[in-house]
């Protein structure tokens, strides 16, 4: 049986995350990866690392080929779970003093280098090296290793006191390593390490990085191939009891270390050096554990598990069988919707709870269940992929809130905002457990539950959620609502968010003067929720038999729809304040806000011209997409988050808005505007947000160093742009489609969607621009469904 050896851990420090510039992603379920353009992960300010949900376990896997880094040729990560990164040798010389003499050096781009990396339950890495020089190469191999077991906040650059303690380094003889951690809840979170090929494991060199080195010496044969694989993956443990230690003599192990600073961990983590004082190999005596058991050591190195790319593969190719197809004559169009159709998949995660499953935010910060944007990606995508709108009624019904908890800004009826199962979140530090801090998610859901029975038909899927529904509506009512009749939102612990809409940042919400306006806040596109809930719930109620609730729901609608006008107009701008503030502080700065106001519904016929018109002025207009916060006004910032920033799934909703009032050419715009920028981003993936810089002055839009990419509403967006332009609107409790004024830009002249799906029925539909007109056909129909176009 092979014998047990342990090494210090290294302090490190978490480097807070400030930018992801040139950072390659890849995810499958709950695993994802941010690396470097090398494949390589290292501590640095862009939060590269392998994650297992809100927890980094692996902060540093960096490669060295001779004691050199290779160069990079390219790089594909289009499978979204899977990374192929090509590689080359430097110029390397065995010896620094004799450069001059070319016997001696490898010349640079003589060996080609590929790193294949899968991720499917575990981080799966091929690497191969080819030997393109006539004469045998020796190569030695390095591959650095450390795990800080980090907690996304901390690596989003989230303070804490204290940390728990990172545990000896278990290393077998066969090269096999065992990292751990034990955070402040007692838990323990073991990352395991399988390298192939009979690596050797050393403490790191001092002055590099990691805390080990697995370490393989390959003789290449001309024209011959080297070939290495390792595997990672981790696990969290139950709170420990105290009662588990490992160490060399009577060792009582249970699956579970001991703590770090008993005399057994400090005696069996001190780090070998060999005689000379150098680092050495796995020693003998107190750094050697002989003692353990079969059963103790299979606890200790459980067996890797199976990776298969194959499996991977076929859960996509799952996700695309039997669903909605989209294609175009504009071929960068059709692009960018594989890429957001592609991006939707790889931001799936399964759970909460088992059989459970929901589109997570955005990698890498929001990998987890939100509220708000589960429900907008789901709409944004209701008419291709319903499915999404479905798990996103049911994880989100699951946890609605059925209790008061300040402490999480919750109450009853209320849907979570966030959701998080990481170390501080255990641990109390955060109140995402998960945290109610939203005042949009609870209409939206009611939202996304009427549009879902516009789609479906399914009278089940209504009177499943009925409860849900009746519960979020006493939340808006007896909760939300203030004395002024509108929602709005104030935080109840001083850990929760200062703004709770969907601009959440603290100065997000600001005057003509460019101060902040303090809570209670009532946003402006909130109440325009509340109203677009009221009437979908009136129409669900009518279907359900309950005129009084109907009649009710819409009085209050049209109520409310009034008192909006009365207080948000601003008659002196001709457009719509953002918000309204404690004390009656109008927050009258121009932002985005009443563009979605436009979406919802709520703003009367006669002032629709003048919000459409304030929204295609150049402070709002960036000329690629709409600013959250017109330039030229005090507090305007093109790189805030929320202060001038573009967000795509805005202009998305706007844009929808603008086409329900019939101000085509300005939606065409601005899905044209977006469409383009998707242009300029690698893979056609719009990220959650860029900068805000207006067009004359920037030929490409430039980056938000820490936007989400992929991320989910996002993503979602040109879905919701097709479905604007093509005016499909479904009523399938008629069995009914509408085309309501399809509307093709200058730069789509036909669009093709095959098997749309209204209730049981589907369709095959043809658009054609021709002379500035839209026409449309059905091309195959399969069910009862009557198409009719709506001009």
């Amino acid at each position: 049986m092979p014998g047990v050896s342990f090494i210090a851990p290294r302090n490190i420090e978490i480097v807070k995350a400030t930018d992801l510039g040139g950072v390659m992603v890849l995810k499958h379920e709950d695993l994802y990866m941010l690396t470097d353009g090398f494949g390589d992960i290292h501590p640095d300010s862009r939060g590269l690392g392998l994650y297992d949900g809100d927890t980094r376990i692996l902060s540093c896997a960096s490669l060295r080929i001779n004691g050199s880094r290779p160069i990079v040729l390219g790089a594909d990560t289009g499978a979204n779970y899977r990374g192929i990164i090509q590689l080359t040798n430097p110029d390397q010389f065995p010896d620094p003093s004799r450069k001059l003499d070319a016997r001696l050096a490898l010349a640079r781009q003589s060996l080609g280098i590929s790193r294949d990396q899968v991720l499917d339950g575990a981080l799966y890495e091929r690497l191969s090296i080819a030997n393109f020089t006539p004469h045998p190469e020796p190569l030695l191999i390095e591959l650095r290793l450390d795990v800080d077991a980090a907690d996304i906040f901390e690596v989003r650059g989230r303070p804490r006191p204290k940390r728990g303690d990172r545990l000896p380094i278990a290393v077998r003889d066969d090269g096999r390593l065992t990292f751990g951690y034990r955070g402040l809840d007692g838990r323990v979170r073991w990352v395991y390490v399988a390298p192939g090929g009979g690596g050797r494991v050393d403490p790191a060199d001092e002055g590099t990085e990691g805390s080990v080195v697995v370490r393989w010496s390959r003789d290449v044969p001309p024209g011959g191939l080297a070939e290495l694989e390792w595997k990672v993956w981790s696990e969290l443990s139950p709170p420990l009891d105290g009662a588990g230690t490992y160490g060399d003599g009577g060792v009582e192990f249970a699956g579970e270390a001991a703590p770090a600073n008993t005399a057994s961990s400090r005696r069996t983590a001190s780090r070998r050096r060999g005689p000379s004082g150098d680092d050495a190999g796995p020693a003998d005596g107190a750094a050697r554990t002989g003692g353990l058991t079969d059963a103790e050591m299979a606890s200790l190195f459980p067996q890797p598990p199976a990776v298969d790319p194959l499996r991977a593969a076929e859960t996509y190719r799952t996700w695309t069988h039997d669903a909605t197809v989209l294609a175009s004559d504009n071929e960068l169009f059709d692009l960018a919707i594989q890429r957001c159709v592609a991006d939707l998949r790889l931001l799936m995660n399964a759970g909460p709870d088992p059989g459970e499953q929901y589109v997570a935010a955005g990698v890498p910060w929001y990998t987890t269940l939100f509220g708000r944007d589960a429900v907008l990606t789901a709409y944004e995508a209701l008419a291709f992929r319903p499915a999404i709108a479905l798990d996103a009624l049911e994880v989100l019904a699951a946890r609605q809130a059925d209790a008061v908890d300040d402490e999480r800004d919750m109450q009853p009826g209320k849907i979570l905002h966030e959701l998080r199962t990481g170390e501080m979140s255990r641990t109390r530090e955060l109140p995402h457990r998960p945290y109610y801090g939203s005042v949009d998610a609870t209409p939206l859901w009611l939202i996304l539950l009427g549009s879902a029975y516009d789609w479906t038909g399914d009278r089940d899927l209504v009177d499943r959620y009925w409860p849900n529904a009746m519960a979020a509506l006493r939340w808006i009512d007896e909760y939300g609502t203030g004395p002024e009749g509108f929602v709005t939102y104030e935080r109840r612990t001083p850990q929760g968010l200062v703004n709770q809409g969907w601009k959440d940042s603290s100065d997000a919400i600001r005057d003509s003067a460019g101060r902040t306006v303090e809570a209670p806040i009532a946003l402006a596109e909130v109440q325009g929720y509340v109203f677009d809930a009221k009437r979908r719930l009136a129409g669900l109620a009518r279907m359900r038999g309950d005129h009084d609730l109907a009649s009710r729901l819409d009085a209050d609608a049209e109520a409310l729809r009034k008192r909006f006008e009365e207080a948000f107009w601003l008659p002196d701008r001709q457009y719509y304040a953002m918000a309204i503030g404690r004390d009656g502080h109008v927050a009258d700065a121009i932002a985005s806000n009443p563009g979605q106001c436009l979406w919802s519904g709520i703003v009367s016929d006669e002032r629709a011209a003048d919000v459409a018109a304030r929204l295609c002025e150049p402070g709002l207009d960036s000329g690629w997409g709409v600013r959250t916060f017109a330039a030229g006004q005090p507090g305007y910032n093109p790189i805030g988050y929320h202060t001038g920033s573009v967000w795509p799934h805005d202009t998305a909703l706007i844009v929808q808005g603008l086409k329900k009032y019939g101000f085509h050419d300005e939606a065409s715009r601005f899905a044209g505007s977006i469409f383009e920028a998707a242009q300029h981003f690698a893979d056609f993936r719009l990220p959650e947000l860029f900068c805000g810089f207006e067009r004359e002055r920037v030929s490409v839009p430039v980056p938000y160093p820490v936007a989400c990419s992929p991320q989910a509403w996002a993503a979602g967006a040109p879905l919701l742009f097709l479905r604007s332009m093509l005016g499909l609107r479904a009523i399938a409790e008629r069995h009914e489609l509408e085309l309501v004024r399809p509307h093709l830009p200058t730069w789509l002249g036909k669009v093709t969607i095959s098997n749309l799906r209204v209730g049981d029925a589907s369709v095959d539909l043809l658009f054609h621009r021709w002379r500035g007109t839209t026409s449309a056909e059905v091309l195959r129909k399969d069910g009862e469904l009557e198409v009719t176009i709506r001009m």
